[in-house]
């Protein structure tokens, strides 16, 4: 079923547990539903040091959207540091690690998606005038508005983001123009399925 194109406002953000019960989120949207997702986005709420919750078969991408830095400290002894404005890092769900605050609690932006089905690229993008986004089908892309007010137009029309809103945008039988119109920062997520070469 082909996910209809539509702004998230993010008082509509739903707030649950961790998986592993240590901290908080507020996921945005799962598809295809939230108890067996291909992909799933959602905001960390990290407000003490904790254990991430481990992911088997799932890549993941985190951004830091406010506070003064989480360290990502894996089990492996390999340490990142996501420091303001937005840094970020992709690593396999897999992989143990533990997150530690540098200086108050942080909100981190989480796109996971399972490798074997669906590929993901984000891109921190400012947002001046106007961005067109073309959507091919099959494609979904979101947009995650990081500060500053957008509207987004033409044919497709879906209104006004706020900061902190998000936007999905899919193609029906052909490629599909999303102009938008606006000013401040926003992530820009392309998420694809994953083609099975061995059916071709």
């Amino acid at each position: 079923m082909q996910l209809p194109p539509r702004v998230i406002p993010a008082n509509e953000y739903r707030r649950m547990r961790w998986k592993n019960g240590a901290g908080w989120t507020r996921e945005i949207h799962a598809e295809p539903s939230a108890e067996r997702w291909d992909w799933r986005l959602s905001i960390a709420e990290i407000e003490q040091d904790a254990p991430f919750s481990a992911f088997p078969g799932v890549d993941r991408e985190l951004v830091l959207l406010s506070g003064n830095g989480l360290r990502l400290r894996f089990a492996d002894g390999e340490a990142h540091d996501l420091l303001p404005p937005h840094q970020r890092l992709r690593f396999a769900g897999e992989r143990a690690l533990t997150g530690e605050l540098l200086e108050g609690r942080t909100e981190d932006f989480n796109l996971m998606w399972r490798r074997d089905a669906v590929q993901a690229e984000l891109w921190h993008r400012p947002l001046v005038g106007t961005m067109v986004v073309f959507v091919d089908p099959g494609s979904t892309w979101v947009l995650h508005l990081l500060s500053g007010r957008a509207r987004i137009d033409g044919d497709h029309a879906l209104g006004w983001l706020a900061q902190g809103d998000t936007a999905l945008f899919t193609a029906g039988g052909m490629r599909t123009r999303y102009p938008v119109e606006g000013g401040g920062e926003a992530l820009l997520i392309r998420i694809d399925p994953v083609v099975d070469t061995a059916a071709q």
